[in-house]
């Protein structure tokens, strides 16, 4: 399988879009600084995540999760998601 997730990271609370074809191993990577771009976010959970039969298609919705509009539907998805951790930090 090839998957497409999201990470938030619990210092800044930021997120980063990714895809893989091993979600466990690459998720390792984040945790542990073996990545460069997210090495000084951690640690990081996983929120959400989708799988695809094709790497393609994996690597065309991470680009598309990237952008504006897929931004917004992201944050649309997982609109309660984000509405209960807002509620626990206040």
């Amino acid at each position: 399988m090839n998957y497409t997730y999201i990470l938030k990271s619990k210092r800044d609370s930021k997120l980063y879009v990714g895809s893989t074809t091993n979600l466990r191993k690459r998720f390792w990577q984040h945790a542990n600084g073996k990545s460069s771009y997210t090495k000084s976010r951690g640690p990081f959970a996983l929120i959400y995540y989708e799988a695809c039969t094709v790497e393609k298609d994996a690597r065309r919705r991470e680009g598309y999760l990237k952008k504006t509009q897929g931004l917004r539907l992201l944050k649309r998805r997982l609109k309660e998601y984000f509405y209960i951790s807002r509620r626990l930090i206040n």
